[in-house]
């Protein structure tokens, strides 16, 4: 069954990587819209990326035999993570505010509005 799709296990192991990483990000990004539908804040994003970045390191521990209690990969993993959370809320933010409050706010970018003159 190894030579029916992949030729090594190194091929295997680089599209998993490559599936974890990706459902890692696209995570990241639902969630950060999530609480911004809830009309939540940044404290709430950061709360949910810190328990997602855990289970990211499990998930690389589980699958790739990595470390899952090393801090520095951890922030990593943390911070890149938030990176995306925080553009999906404010992306979905910014949608709230200039469609809910269309007579008070325009959208000037995909990530800010700004108050109508």
């Amino acid at each position: 069954m190894q030579g029916l799709f992949f030729e090594t296990d190194d091929q295997v192991r680089m599209v998993l990587r490559f599936l974890v990483v990706l459902l890692g990000f696209w995570t990241a990004w639902r969630t950060g819209k999530a609480v911004a539908e809830g009309w939540e804040g940044y404290v709430r994003v950061v709360i949910y990326t810190l328990l997602l970045a855990l289970v990211m390191r499990f998930l690389h521990h589980a699958l790739f035999d990595g470390s899952m209690l090393d801090a520095g990969l951890y922030a990593i993993d943390f911070v890149v993570l938030l990176v995306f959370s925080l553009i999906g809320f404010q992306v979905r933010r910014t949608r709230q505010m200039s469609a809910n409050y269309y007579w008070l706010y325009e959208k000037t970018s995909p990530l800010s509005w700004k108050k109508k003159d």
